[in-house]
């Protein structure tokens, strides 16, 4: 879309080929991550690696700008934090950011695609520590998260 259009640009995201049903929140999603039904949200779609961590591309696109061109530390801080939550509900738990450390490495360009990657670190009961990170298509690393999480409840299997 361009700028001038009333609604603001949507992330593009590639579709896995085959969907994980344990990663979806259900029919009605209006996550601002992943939710199909956020008409401003950034759609990501994510898919369960074989070593059971998560990965989505994505090009958020121009209406997630900060400093023209590039994007705004909250999206890339947003970004991350949806990546772990994906790779938490991907281990089994629907948990709770308690705490983000994001690091920004370099300025991400808001028109260019990014990988996004993560992992759970440690479980120990409820609590989660995970990491992600966005690349660039090259495989720089742009940015990259830490969180800490407390599960609420187990995820669907």
């Amino acid at each position: 879309m361009s700028d001038s259009s009333s609604q603001p640009d949507s992330a593009s995201a590639q579709s896995p080929a085959h969907p994980i049903e344990r990663l979806s929140h259900g029919q009605r999603n209006r996550c601002f991550g992943c939710g199909e039904d956020n008409p401003v949200g950034l759609h990501l779609h994510f898919r369960l690696e074989p070593d059971g961590s998560v990965s989505a591309e994505a090009t958020p696109g121009t209406s997630y700008e900060g400093p023209p061109g590039h994007l705004h530390g909250g999206i890339i801080a947003t970004l991350l934090d949806e990546t772990m939550s994906k790779a938490n509900r991907a281990s089994g738990e629907i948990a709770l950011t308690r705490q983000l450390q994001v690091e920004y490495l370099r300025p991400i360009p808001s028109t260019q695609p990014v990988r996004l990657h993560g992992h759970v670190e440690r479980i120990e009961g409820r609590k989660l520590w995970t990491e992600a990170t966005i690349q660039d298509a090259e495989g720089n690393t742009l940015a990259t998260g830490k969180g800490f999480f407390i599960s609420v409840m187990k995820a669907p299997a």
